[in-house]
């Protein structure tokens, strides 16, 4: 960069602040308190106020056993009976909003301001976003989800004839409605609202910045606090539940690969006792890449997650039914895309839902609960997209990548299924059910062995980047929402997520948990009900700002000052001027 690039970020970098900032003396993590010399940085009320819920609710979770776990599941039932239409007509809602936003008139603002430079490369920015969304669930449901609507069809498309060609259709259909644009609408709103009020207004990088057009100051009072206290629950224990599925996943992986169904070299144990040891291990991974940083660490194994999927996409295509898998592929596509408002809007009240909707609504209530973890992981790395790159991006090339590794590997089991080699469905009804469901199907390709230890891999990975992430979004919750936080305290939140899982799958309460956490979907619908205002509050007032004629003037005043031109990549550009030509703050 040159000595004039220089000069023209850092013009650009002043004018954000003084034009776009809110008329406020606060700053991110201005009221922390640092401890033991510097190693922590933390907020004084969200950091042990968040300690002592997690401690109590682990304490009770694991103390009172199968009660905890009743009154979990009564709580869940109970919400999701009473409240599944709200869950769907919310979703919608989120879809409308966030391709409203990257359609209009708003898509050309910049995150981070008009001179904003990207921090990551495109390919590095999907790995991570990816790593962070599903790449855990992606390994666990691609084959078990499709088997089991390939054995019981959805009820919306009708009466389709069990394990039929097109049950097998309509089960990819219905797999791709769940993990394709509905969960990553959610992710990416959650996502836009954070990164603009943070990178844009200069706000902290916290939930609590995006009600600041209907809160104001008392963001920073006790009704931020408490939202930030709520996300950090939601981002813990749904962290902490994924991550007890993931090693469950490894171990019962590790133990098929090297047992007789494949290597037969050893007899490796499964259960709690060695699930414990591996999140021991895993955890300790983890923290060493959150000790490195998000460029040094969380960046380089996401891309290295995406390296090994694509390997073992790539080998599974090439030793299983590639054409199978491909037709199948175009066919679910269409029979997805072409009943995705049907499905969209199926509640099952009219037409008897069964399990499915059942599934769909936990499934909204799972990616609404954790969408603020996720959102704000993909805010803090998308500075410099504008707001269409942005919302196409987390839309578009996440969902495709789904259904490519979907139709691959849930398609490979159902051809499997519909050639009579059979054994995907009698594995799964085993005693390890559906961790056990990818390696029976991989066992019957070529190389079984390789691809089931690089699947085994894989699951690492994604296990350790999911623990990065969940640690650096609750360092930002727990530190005032500033950026950068002290090493010590990353690593601190790492080993916290590996004991919390380690804890509950000691004390059985992993599933018990589950419910609970899914079931904070419901009061975060409503929350991201109003979150759909206040980012279009927020996105109308820059706009309204880059169209004055009164900014274009302030622009030239200072060009011709300061003898240089402020450009934007798009040729907007922003601040924020009264009619009279004075600066104005932003609220």
């Amino acid at each position: 960069m040159t000595d004039s690039d220089e000069t023209t970020g850092e013009m650009s970098d002043g004018l954000q602040v003084e034009l776009f900032h809110p008329d406020s003396d606060r700053e991110p993590g201005d009221t922390n308190k640092e401890l033991m010399g510097g190693w922590f940085d933390i907020h004084p009320i969200v950091f042990p106020v968040a300690l002592i819920i997690i401690t109590l609710f682990v304490a009770v979770t694991v103390l009172m056993g199968n009660q905890a776990s009743s009154a979990y599941e009564r709580l869940f039932n109970t919400v999701n009976d009473t409240f599944g239409w709200f869950y769907i007509l919310a979703v919608n809602i989120f879809i409308v909003t966030i391709v409203y936003f990257a359609v209009g008139k708003y898509g050309n603002i910049r995150i981070g301001g008009v001179e904003a430079e990207k921090e990551f490369s495109d390919f590095a920015w999907m790995a991570m976003l990816f790593s962070a969304g599903m790449g855990i669930g992606l390994m666990f449901y691609s084959v078990t989800e499709p088997m089991g609507y390939f054995q019981s069809p959805p009820a919306f498309f009708g009466d389709v004839p069990q394990e039929s060609g097109t049950a097998g259709t309509v089960a990819l259909a219905q797999t791709f409605f769940h993990w394709g644009f509905s969960p990553w609408a959610i992710y990416g709103l959650v996502g836009l609202g954070l990164a603009f009020f943070s990178f844009n207004r200069g706000l902290p990088l916290t939930f609590r910045s995006v009600f600041w057009p209907l809160l104001g100051e008392r963001i920073y009072g006790w009704p931020g606090h408490i939202i930030d206290l709520v996300t950090v629950f939601a981002t813990l224990f749904g962290l902490a539940t994924s991550l007890g599925l993931g090693v469950a996943q490894v171990n019962t992986g590790l133990a098929y690969v090297a047992g007789d169904a494949v290597l037969g070299i050893a007899t490796l144990p499964t259960g709690v006792g060695p699930q414990i040891f591996l999140i021991a291990v895993i955890t300790a991974i983890a923290t060493a890449s959150v000790a490195a940083g998000l460029e040094g660490g969380v960046k380089r194994l996401s891309t290295l997650n995406l390296y090994l999927m694509f390997a073992l996409l790539g080998f599974l295509l090439l030793v299983g039914p590639r054409l199978f898998v491909m037709g199948g592929m175009v066919e679910a596509v269409g029979s997805y895309t072409n009943n995705f408002l049907g499905l969209s809007l199926f509640t099952g009240t009219l037409a008897d839902g069964g399990s499915t909707i059942g599934t769909t609504i936990f499934y909204w209530g799972w990616w609404i609960a954790w969408s603020p973890f996720v959102g704000m992981f993909i805010a803090r790395i998308s500075k410099g997209r504008t707001v269409r790159e942005f919302v196409l991006g987390v839309l578009f090339l996440p969902s495709l990548f789904s259904f490519l590794w979907l139709s691959t590997f849930g398609g490979s089991a159902l051809y499997l299924q519909l050639h009579g080699a059979g054994g995907v469905i009698s594995a799964m009804d085993g005693p390890n059910g559906g961790t056990i469901a990818m390696f029976a199907m991989l066992n019957q390709f070529p190389l079984g062995a390789v691809s089931g230890i690089l699947a085994t891999l894989l699951v690492v990975t994604f296990f350790v980047t999911s623990s990065d992430s969940g640690s650096l979004v609750i360092d930002h919750l727990t530190s005032g929402g500033k950026h950068d936080v002290p090493r010590a305290q990353r690593i601190f939140w790492a080993i916290i997520e590996g004991t919390v899982a380690a804890l509950l799958l000691y004390g059985g309460g992993l599933g018990a948990l589950q419910t609970a956490a899914v079931t904070t979907g419901l009061p975060f619908a409503a929350v991201l009900l109003l979150m759909c205002y206040t980012v279009y509050l927020g996105l109308d007032n820059e706009y309204q700002i880059l169209e004055s004629e009164a900014f274009r003037e302030q622009i030239q005043e200072i060009s011709d000052r300061d003898d240089m031109v402020v450009t934007s990549s798009g040729g907007d550009m922003v601040t924020n001027v009264t009619e009279g030509g004075d600066t104005a703050s932003n609220d």
